[in-house]
């Protein structure tokens, strides 16, 4: 995988160790029965899923993500359940199934969960869909229009996973970010300096409008 992954075992250490004992016992609970969990293709859905949406009540929402890529893992979760908990979850419990998939999916197949998530609005979403997945998987069309989106909702390009490494270069990324630089300019918006950051990190010379005077 592109990136740098904490490893599941470090990543369950850490939400252990955050946790309090009652919301520790439950996730070792919920774990242990993901692991153990036998169901096959004619079940509409296996009995750890419903601790999957549970995970915010019983380990707060700071720790509900971190849980979930862990129980998500236990239960070795395939694409079709990913997709599944993704299609019937709320915000939060897609933001895990998001950042739960470079751990469990090698290849481009959970790509429809990412083009959804950037079809929203959600910045957190967005955040959490151009990821370490998303930056092995999608092609370069999409992804530019990922870094795009990130920009369009005010997400810091930040999260954009391996941005440097795929943006070096990329004359059409440029281009695409000095239409937007003009059409902001244009339209007497400022340019983010998210922009700005990404433009230098191609690195090719775009001729952009001059920033505008602070007053």
């Amino acid at each position: 995988m592109t990136g740098t992954l904490p490893g599941i075992a470090a990543l369950r250490a850490r939400t252990e160790a955050a946790l309090g004992e009652t919301a520790r016992a439950w996730l070792d609970k919920a774990t242990t029965e993901a692991s153990a969990d036998d169901a096959g293709p004619e079940r509409a859905y296996a009995a750890w899923e419903l601790r999957f949406a549970e995970a915010g009540r019983r380990c707060g929402a700071e720790h509900a993500d971190s849980a979930r890529i862990v129980l998500l893992h236990a239960a070795r979760a395939d694409t079709a359940t990913l997709t599944r908990l993704y299609e019937q979850g709320a915000a939060a419990e897609r933001r895990a199934v998001l950042a739960a998939l470079p751990h469990l999916v090698t290849g481009p197949e959970a790509l429809p969960l990412v083009e959804d998530a950037l079809r929203t609005n959600d910045t957190r979403l967005v955040a959490a869909a151009v990821g370490p997945y998303a930056a092995e998987h999608l092609t370069a069309h999409h992804w530019r229009h990922a870094v795009l989106k990130c920009l369009f909702t005010g997400v810091p390009v930040s999260a954009v996973a391996d941005l440097a490494e795929r943006a070096r270069g990329d004359a059409e990324l440029a281009r695409m970010l000095g239409d937007y630089a003009n059409e902001r300019t244009a339209a007497g918006r400022p340019v983010p300096d998210d922009l700005h950051r990404v433009l230098a990190l191609t690195p090719l010379v775009v001729p952009l409008p001059p920033k505008a005077e602070e007053s």
